[in-house]
């Protein structure tokens, strides 16, 4: 029986997917006119699923001999660029060799000798002099390479197509995270190589593997539907594309935590309660292509774009901030839209909850504590609990962030979760630019007639920077606006003083009351 994929490629009679092809509109084309071109996406995307489908069309069609191969293994080799080329050439080779390839469209055995730095080439021309059909080479994981293991591969490729009508392949695709789109991703992000020509100069396109469409998700959970009867729900359909804006492996990975993991079984519909439910289990399992992305956070040119964003605040456009942009695109943590913002809800629930795990791991108070003897959440304790713990802890945990422009926020933020989760749901929104971050707690309980009902608390983060105005007046317009959306009456406006002449923290942090300028009564924290 076929089910949900999460690991690895997708196996035509194992799995549900999608037609691969489609993905990849422009690449037929390409390749019939023997082009060398780049397809690039994030993991997880269904690249080496896309590229070994297409692969195998190709040598059906009896045309071409198309090879998809793995350049992983090459990673060990570093700058050892003969190690490197020696690595490919034997990938190549067992892919060949699982393919059941004809003998005499076999590479030659062994590849010739020549010396370190041309041994690609040397090879490739070899095997395009003997078989019989144009070679379509798929370079997978070519950014596994590094440094001048990378270089080496890429110009010895340019050399075999510039040399062309010498015997070279038919047709090369480079497919990796990133586009080798100049000497700065070949050389590995070594800035004192800037400024080289490119060793890839000779790409006929950069084609870039999309998430899926809203239909699309559709169409892959219809054929769960199909095999087993079990219907997802047009909501819960519409609550996977929402968490995940279509990433493959998200789509894949929500559809296989309700219909596997949480042993939802035929006949019984997925709802989008079921969907809710898996969001936040992925959330808090944070399996291993969550955990991946997670490892970058603190690298530097991460951190450059991921820090404006939590803080609401512009970012400094310094000469490398465009590159450190394309960097996270290409990695799939920010969303090619603008403005610039994470993915989906999803890496934006994750990233917070690991940046303010720290805080959460220490606090004490009891989140049963806060809940009343009708079940509501009593927050304006939650607010006073909080005052406490900032007055103690909050000016160590903020100096201890690395994301120290949003360290405030991220405290509050790590307070928040630990005393409701498990009983409620959080909704964050924050991003470039805005200046804030809004926050709406929601707490299920029970109204006095015994229907079930939610309760909404809204938070509004702001920071009062050094050299600028007091943010109260904005805070409450934006405020205003956040609970007119929302439809509630009253809120919660926290303001953090990041300025150094500020009174001590213990004597400036305190509850007072405010209005908002359509008359709304509002919590006012000052911290």
């Amino acid at each position: 029986m076929k089910y949900f994929n999460t690991t690895g490629p997708c196996l035509a009679d194992r799995h549900y997917l999608l037609p691969p092809q489609p993905r990849l509109p422009q690449a037929r084309a390409l390749i019939d006119e023997g082009r060398f071109f780049v397809v690039h996406a994030p993991r997880q995307t269904g690249k080496t699923t896309t590229l070994a489908a297409l692969a195998g069309q190709l040598t059906r069609e009896g045309r071409h001999l198309a090879v998809r191969f793995s350049c992983e293994r090459a990673r060990a080799a570093g700058d050892d660029y003969a190690a490197a080329e020696r690595m490919v050439l034997q990938a190549i080779r067992e892919e060949v060799i699982a393919g059941s390839v004809p003998a005499d469209q076999m590479p030659p055995d062994p590849w010739p000798e020549t010396s370190p730095g041309s041994m690609l080439r040397r090879g490739l021309t070899a095997w395009a002099s003997r078989c019989p059909l144009p070679l379509v080479l798929f370079f997978d994981e070519i950014d596994a390479l590094r440094g001048d293991s990378l270089i080496s591969v890429l110009s010895q490729l340019r050399d075999g197509y510039t040399a062309r009508p010498a015997p070279f392949p038919h047709s090369v695709v480079l497919c990796g995270l990133r586009d080798v789109r100049d000497y700065k991703a070949a050389s590995g992000g070594d800035p004192n190589r800037l400024g080289t020509s490119s060793p890839f100069n000779i790409k006929a396109a950069s084609l870039r593997l999309d998430d899926f469409t809203a239909d699309e998700v559709a169409e892959l959970y219809e054929q769960h539907t199909s095999a087993t009867g079990q219907k997802f729900t047009p909501t819960a359909v519409q609550r996977a594309f929402e968490a995940s804006q279509g990433q493959p492996w998200l789509v894949n990975a929500l559809a296989d935590e309700t219909t596997r993991a949480m042993g939802i079984a035929p006949p019984e519909p997925i709802t989008d309660a079921h969907m809710d439910q898996a969001v936040e289990r992925l959330i808090i399992t944070r399996a291993t292509h969550l955990d991946s992305l997670v490892a970058r956070l603190h690298e530097p040119r991460i951190q450059r774009i991921i820090e404006p964003l939590i803080a609401g605040e512009l970012p400094d456009l310094e000469a490398t901030y465009d590159e450190d942009l394309s960097y996270a695109r290409d990695l799939g943590l920010i969303s090619r839209a603008q403005p610039v913002q994470v993915a989906n809800p999803i890496y934006q629930e994750v990233i917070l909850r690991v940046l303010a795990g720290s805080t959460e791991s220490v606090v004490t108070a009891e989140p049963r504590s806060f809940v009343t003897r009708e079940g509501r959440l009593d927050f304006h304790r939650l607010l006073e609990e909080f005052v406490v713990f900032w007055k103690l802890h909050g000016e160590i945990l903020s100096n201890r962030e690395t994301y120290h422009e949003a360290a405030c926020q991220l405290v509050f933020l790590g307070f928040l979760h630990r005393v409701v989760n498990g009983g409620g749901c959080i909704d964050r929104e924050y991003g470039v630019g805005r200046g804030r971050i809004d926050v709406v707690v929601r707490w299920p309980c029970i109204e006095a007639n015994g229907e079930p009902t939610s309760q909404w608390e809204a938070v509004e983060l702001k920071v009062h920077h050094p050299g600028r105005p007091d943010p109260l007046p904005v805070g409450l317009t934006q405020l205003d606006g956040y609970l007119n959306r929302l439809g509630l009456d009253t809120g919660t406006l926290v303001i953090f003083d990041r300025r150094p002449n500020a009174s001590p923290l213990p004597d400036r942090t305190a509850l007072s009351t405010a209005r908002t300028p359509t008359g709304r009564h509002i919590t006012l924290l000052r911290a």
